[in-house]
């Protein structure tokens, strides 16, 4: 991305700050230095669905877990030495109802950000994307697991797609990608032809899913690292390789990320509340990459842990 554009993303992002109800009138502090990481990728919702109404065909008893609120998710983190946390739309029950992740960003607008939605097929989906903006929303989600079967194979060419990926060049934020590995060729096509745009791989592109890290997935997201605003998430642990602790399986797989892309454009993240399910646990997350990458320094660490997420996504 150009200075200028850099310029006038924070510019617009630190004018938005200073309106969201009078609650973020500073720029970010320093990191407190006993909860110096962040978390770039947790789930959060209610109980109460009167206040906060499940899409379509949802209920309340479909919440698995009943409740998982940001102050249950900041019980669980603080004690790694997370402070901050990106938190993540969840499309299965509110689609693209972003109230309750800004209501958590009102409420604490240090402690939080958003990967937010919107419907690419709405009416100027750029718009959206800019309003939501001044409410903390500094990347959005998207995937084609919420599309029909027919819609699938093209996906990401839909005008309102092209829409919002030009969008992301102007304001800054990014388009964060929940894919298979099968899609990550249309991604990078996409990468090409909108190279200002920032662009983050959640889940490594869902590698692993399948119990298998096949060569050639790896090799198609490494070669992303060409295009210099793309990123990737170390993350959800819990559904990968072996799918249990300590997931020193996908340190190999880490380790070929780090090679491409540089610990500059990896970020770590849990996927809460389900790396806390079963026998995997949010310490076992987070610790494979604070305590058990030994070829990582320790500035290394901290770009893992802390400046990349804050760099993609608490930008002020």
């Amino acid at each position: 991305m150009s200075d200028r554009l850099s310029l006038n993303r924070r510019q617009l992002l630190s004018a938005s700050i200073a309106v969201m109800g009078g609650l973020m009138t500073t720029t970010l502090s320093a990191a407190d230095s006993e909860l110096p990481w962040i978390d770039a990728h947790s789930h959060i919702w209610p109980p109460e669905t009167d206040a906060f109404p499940l899409a379509a065909g949802q209920t309340k008893s479909d919440l698995k877990p009943a409740s998982f609120t940001d102050v249950e998710l900041m019980a669980i983190a603080r004690p790694e030495g997370v402070g901050r946390v990106v938190l993540i739309q969840h499309s299965i029950y509110h689609l693209f109802d972003n109230s309750y992740l800004i209501d958590a960003v009102r409420r604490h607008p240090k402690l939080f950000r958003i990967q937010g939605m919107v419907d690419d097929h709405a009416t100027r989906p750029g718009e959206a994307m800019k309003k939501l903006l001044p409410q903390g929303v500094t990347g959005f989600r998207i995937t084609p697991f919420i599309r029909k079967p027919e819609e699938r194979q093209k996906w990401l060419e839909t005008p309102g797609m092209i829409e919002m990926w030009k969008t992301g060049a102007t304001t800054g934020q990014a388009m964060c990608l929940l894919i298979d590995a099968a899609d990550l060729p249309s991604t990078d096509r996409m990468c090409e032809q909108h190279p200002d745009t920032p662009v983050v791989i959640d889940h490594f592109a869902r590698i692993g899913v399948d119990g298998e890290m096949r060569d050639v997935d790896i090799s198609n997201l490494c070669r992303l690292a060409r295009h210099k605003h793309t990123n990737v998430k170390i993350s959800a642990f819990y559904a990968l390789g072996q799918k249990k602790p300590p997931h020193d399986e996908l340190i190999p797989m880490i380790k070929r990320l780090f090679d491409a892309f540089g610990p500059q454009r990896l970020m770590w993240a849990s996927d809460s509340p389900y790396q806390i399910q079963g026998v995997n646990r949010y310490k076992a997350s987070i610790s494979l990459v604070r305590d058990r990458l030994d070829f990582i320094s320790n500035e290394d660490r901290e770009w893992l842990l802390r400046k990349t997420a804050e760099r993609v996504f608490f930008y002020a």
